[in-house]
């Protein structure tokens, strides 16, 4: 089994089955980052403004990949397996959470139960303060109750929630996997 010089193994396969907190870890860097990239690309780039539960849904991946990089910098310096595992067991729950905000933003949109009272968005550009007033008699934000976009059926939250499970799942692999090796080493 060749490895780099910088101790990762050379091959995907390799990575997976020497260090599975690593190959997980990088997973959902990778995933989440493109997750969050296209959460910008349909606001900045197509004009879709999100909702409130929308930028929730946000917060999981704000918080997983940073930690999710931290994994595989601590995994590469020697830092604690403890704390590594229970780092991704955190990113595991985070996006097991978010899972539940997506699957339960996607029953409002399709009009299963009520959403909250307060889905608003944000107000975006309200112009001149003298014409204040009269642009917040027209500015309507957007709706958790309305799709924005679909494709296949699917809406973004929907997506959410499918991109979301398989990281909580991905996460949950790789703590499970660096537990059984670090429970089989003692």
């Amino acid at each position: 089994m060749a490895s780099t010089d910088a101790g990762y193994p050379e091959s995907t396969a390799e990575l997976i089955r020497t260090r599975p907190l690593a190959a997980a870890a990088f997973a959902v860097a990778i995933v989440g980052g493109a997750a969050i990239l296209g959460a910008w690309f349909f606001q900045y780039v197509l004009g879709y403004m999100p909702c409130a539960l929308c930028y929730e849904q946000r917060y999981a991946y704000y918080f997983a990949i940073p930690l999710a990089l931290m994994v595989l910098l601590g995994d590469q310096y020697g830092a604690r397996r403890k704390v590594l595992l229970a780092a991704m067991a955190a990113i595991a729950l985070g996006m097991l959470w978010n899972t539940y905000l997506g699957v339960y933003h996607s029953g409002i949109e399709w009009k299963f139960w009520a959403g909250p009272q307060d889905c608003t968005g944000t107000l975006g550009d309200i112009g001149a303060s003298g014409g204040l007033l009269d642009k917040l008699k027209t500015i309507r934000p957007p709706s958790c109750a309305d799709a924005a976009w679909r494709f296949l059926g699917i809406s973004l939250a929907g997506y959410n929630a499918l991109i979301s499970a398989f990281l909580a799942a991905v996460a949950a692999w790789g703590a499970w996997a660096e537990w059984r090796s670090w429970a089989h080493a003692d």
